[in-house]
């Protein structure tokens, strides 16, 4: 497996629902925790709506036993590549333990928790339905959303703490599964000739990551199917130009991951 390069982009199309709801629970993660060091109104504010984007995503399917069969499966996967002599034993227990230590926290976790978080608080649940208009969560609209925002920190920083205590297991275990996705294959490198690649994988795929060298002014756009994807790298100079397809040959690197 090549070194990956810290200046690379990576460019990742899920092919399944599933990983697509993952990955967006990923982002939520990042943003509520990069927004909980700001310690201004606005950097509460931004906390608290991703605590509530990521109840809602959690509220509306089966996503913990979704990522418990998930972790489940990798887990007896993993248990039977201990006899391969070629396996690094020490790190293959590190993983098994870190998979064991997040399905014992996951099933302590209750099936419908952000349901019934956001059914048992009038305060969480005036705010959601205010955020989805522009300005809708005003000082003269919410009140009680302008009183909370204005106590002392200790006190803010215990409520976000205390809404987002049962999302801790849920945020190790989407985490955990998406590590083991993206590194479950090496990445390779190819060519798109004419800026145009098409790849037909060998077998199922998840996800697929496409890595690109930052320098050049050039992204990929990815089209996957059930069966083969192509990826088009396009051109962008100004965000004033409309993109089009790039005719040079472009190297990157390319990851058809699954687990």
């Amino acid at each position: 497996m090549s070194e990956a390069n810290p200046d690379d982009l990576v460019f990742e199309q899920p092919l399944s629902e599933r990983v697509r709801t993952f990955l967006r629970l990923e982002l939520l993660f990042l943003q509520y925790h990069d927004h909980r060091h700001n310690e201004t109104t606005f950097g509460a504010r931004a906390s608290l709506h991703a605590l509530l984007d990521l109840l809602v995503v959690t509220s509306r399917s089966d996503l913990k036993n979704d990522i418990l069969k998930e972790l489940n499966d990798q887990y007896h996967h993993l248990t039977r590549l201990a006899a391969r002599p070629s396996v690094d034993q020490e790190r293959l227990k590190g993983v098994l333990a870190e998979i064991t230590e997040v399905l014992n926290q996951l099933q302590q976790l209750a099936t419908q928790f952000a349901n019934s978080l956001l059914r048992g608080s009038d305060f969480l649940v005036s705010i959601l339905n205010r955020s989805t208009i522009p300005g809708g969560t005003c000082g003269f609209d919410l009140p009680h959303y302008h009183w909370w925002l204005s106590q002392p920190r200790a006190r803010i920083t215990r409520d976000l703490d205390a809404w987002f205590a049962d999302l801790r297991p849920f945020e190790r275990a989407i985490l955990l599964y998406l590590k083991l996705l993206r590194s479950s294959v090496p990445d390779e490198a190819v060519t798109a000739r004419g800026g145009i690649y098409l790849h037909t994988p060998s077998g199922p795929c998840l996800l697929v990551r496409v890595l690109v060298p930052a320098n050049p002014a050039v992204y990929p756009e990815i089209s996957a199917g059930r069966h083969r994807f192509t990826v088009r790298f396009m051109a962008m100079r100004e965000l004033s130009e409309r993109a089009q397809q790039s005719q040079s040959d472009i190297n990157f690197r390319l990851q058809c991951c699954n687990l």
